[in-house]
């Protein structure tokens, strides 16, 4: 009987985030680039479920890693530095639409738009076509609760961390997360069968750009 061969090894996840807080405290900016790698695609969706201009999106996502940066000594060792760096995202968002006195634009409806929607199962639909219908269905859910939608159904946070994301009581987070699903469920489950986790996907050319921006914006700690 042949051996089979063993599975290859799951890579190291390495030290976790808040031990990475330390070495950059430290005077470790590498660290500091591993903390956005890894925090880039929670924080983009974030970002994005309040704001829909992509390249605004992206400036955001850098302020709020130079905020987080520069109030590192303020973070409770008590906390997760991802929730932590999920509140300063959301509030950087918030402000700017509040200063701006605008909230996001809403989608242009693309429903009518996208024949392949009538197509057979067969023929199928591309996935970027479906991921850009999935995003303009959240996109059009009110502000308030996108933001709750995204970070709790996407991005798979518990209640307590978009409720200390975003502000809110944990039952003001499911009453919202609830008016949402009713308002997505028979578009999502009728019109697709993509997963929802798939939604506002954050490409590795973006993710370079953004961490070689903060980068080249950092105080130095020396």
């Amino acid at each position: 009987m042949a051996v089979q061969p063993l599975p290859p090894p799951m890579p190291d996840p390495g030290p976790p985030d808040e031990a990475l807080v330390e070495r950059v405290l430290a005077g470790d900016v590498q660290a500091f680039e591993l903390l956005m790698r890894r925090n880039n695609q929670r924080l983009y969706r974030a970002i994005r479920s309040l704001v829909t201009d992509e390249d605004e999106v992206e400036e955001l996502m850098q302020q709020a890693y130079l905020l987080a940066f520069t109030r590192l000594g303020q973070f409770s060792h008590g906390a997760r530095f991802s929730t932590w760096l999920l509140r300063i995202g959301v509030n950087e968002a918030l402000q700017r639409l509040r200063r701006d006195r605008r909230w996001p634009r809403a989608a242009p409806e693309v429903l009518e738009e996208e024949p392949s929607m009538h197509s057979t199962p067969e023929q199928g639909l591309a996935r970027a076509q479906l991921n850009q219908l999935l995003e303009h269905l959240v996109d059009e859910l009110p502000e308030s609760h996108r933001s709750v939608f995204v970070l709790r159904e996407i991005q798979q946070l518990s209640t307590a961390e978009v409720a200390e994301a975003l502000g809110l009581s944990a039952d003001n987070v499911k009453q919202r997360l609830s008016r949402a699903k009713a308002t997505l469920r028979t578009a999502l489950e009728q019109r697709t069968g993509a997963s929802l986790a798939e939604l506002y996907p954050f490409e590795a050319p973006r993710c370079d750009r953004v961490v070689a921006g903060v980068l080249a914006r950092l105080p130095d700690r020396h």
